[in-house]
């Protein structure tokens, strides 16, 4: 087990804690703070026990001088001021006097959010590549390293793997209660169903290849079923196809045939924008595009799901973005809301469709990190917490 936030004295202590601020802006303008949010239990426990609060994240990707102009994280101290209800100081500096002298005239209570670690990836991408330097001069700057920061957890950064190995550190009450969540599925509550959508296959192969053995029915969705239903011989039209991955569906298939459910129809189109056309899997013609699961691919799905007591869901199962083609995960989504049963909806665009159609308090959990709770279902060790000190 690591250690928590709750087993280490923070008390006039300046405590260095990796949040994940990533969040989405457009001038300026914060569309989504649901992830500063996330972060507020572990920076007001630091406040309430006496910390000297700093604290760290990156915003988007900075390849270039001119990115650092849309991926300040301004905004996001003048949010967090309003959300704590008290002043943030925010350092536009990543290192330095200046960064230095502020951290160092903290007082117990006070909280100081620095720049955008990934400005530190314009020369040499020290901070993604987990720049041992880096990651020494910033432990330098506080006594003690809390890792909140889920989202990143599967990336060895020196804002989290580099920090740890020069500070004591423990995991935030956001990492406690994912990982306490992602828990639940060693031993689950049967029967027990995966819902993978998204678009690629050969970005899930791991995951596939461990739920599989694990879970009772696999419900497959997104642009990644016209793989598998490819790999059966179906003409799937222009809809996406992962050419490299049909040998893989096709095993999978035979090894799990009773547990791998496939769409039986799709919601199709000529083009993203174009009229809609409902089909059974034998009607695609060479132009059709399959955006979404069919209704009766929708009750095939929620059958198995009003059955089943513990439910995991990764990757949506259309073009969800397109209100013509987000029926199939609204209508599984409205209906997993309605159950009384352990259902963990995976962070990236899933969360986001929950969260965006009005489900955000309907389900057990909904994690903050996509792709690391993709590791985390793959069976994998994610770097940022495997650090963090062992009680």
């Amino acid at each position: 087990m690591k250690k928590s936030i709750r087993e280490i004295d923070l008390n006039n202590k300046k405590v260095i804690i990796r949040v994940d601020f990533n969040v989405p802006i457009k001038d300026g303008i914060i569309l989504d703070d649901n992830r500063i949010i996330a972060s507020l239990k572990t920076i007001n426990y630091a406040i309430k026990n006496g910390a000297k609060v700093i604290l760290m994240s990156h915003l988007g990707r900075i390849k270039e001088e001119k990115d650092k102009d849309k991926n300040t994280l301004k905004p996001v101290s003048i949010r967090l001021s309003v959300l704590l209800g008290k002043p943030v100081l925010f350092i536009n500096k990543t290192r330095g006097e200046e960064l230095e002298n502020a951290i160092n005239n903290l007082k117990s209570g006070e909280v100081l959010l620095m720049e955008n670690t990934r400005f530190e990836d314009l020369e040499g991408k020290k901070e993604s590549l987990n720049d041992s330097e880096l990651g020494r001069y910033w432990a330098s700057l506080g006594d003690i390293f809390i890792n909140d920061a889920f989202g990143t957890s599967h990336r060895s950064h020196a804002s989290n793997v580099g920090i740890s190995k020069f500070l004591p550190s423990g995991m935030g009450f956001l990492i406690e209660e994912e990982l306490s969540n992602f828990d639940v599925l060693e031993n689950p509550k049967r029967p027990y169903t995966v819902i993978l959508g998204g678009a690629k296959v050969k970005d899930k192969i791991g995951v596939i290849e461990n739920l599989a053995k694990k879970c009772d029915y696999l419900l497959i969705g997104g642009g990644m079923a016209y793989t598998f239903l490819s790999s059966l011989g179906y003409n799937v039209g222009a809809s996406l196809l992962d050419k490299n991955s049909i040998e893989f569906c096709k095993n999978m298939l035979e090894q799990y045939k009773d547990k791998i459910v496939l769409p039986v129809d799709s919601t199709t189109s000529k083009v993203l924008d174009g009229d809609i056309e409902l089909k059974n899997n034998d009607e695609f013609k060479d132009d059709d595009i399959g955006l979404d699961i069919g209704s009766n691919t929708i009750d095939k799905f929620k059958e198995i799901l009003k059955k089943s007591e513990t439910i995991v869901w990764n990757g949506p199962l259309g073009y969800f973005e397109l209100e013509k083609y987000s029926d199939g995960t609204k209508q599984i989504l409205d209906t997993l809301s309605k159950e009384k049963k352990i259902v963990i909806i995976g962070g990236g665009d899933t969360a986001s469709a929950a969260i965006n159609f009005g489900y955000k308090d309907k389900f057990t959990h909904i994690s903050t990190g996509g792709g690391a709770s993709l590791e985390l279902l793959e069976g994998k060790t994610l770097p940022g917490i495997d650090v963090i000190d062992d009680k």
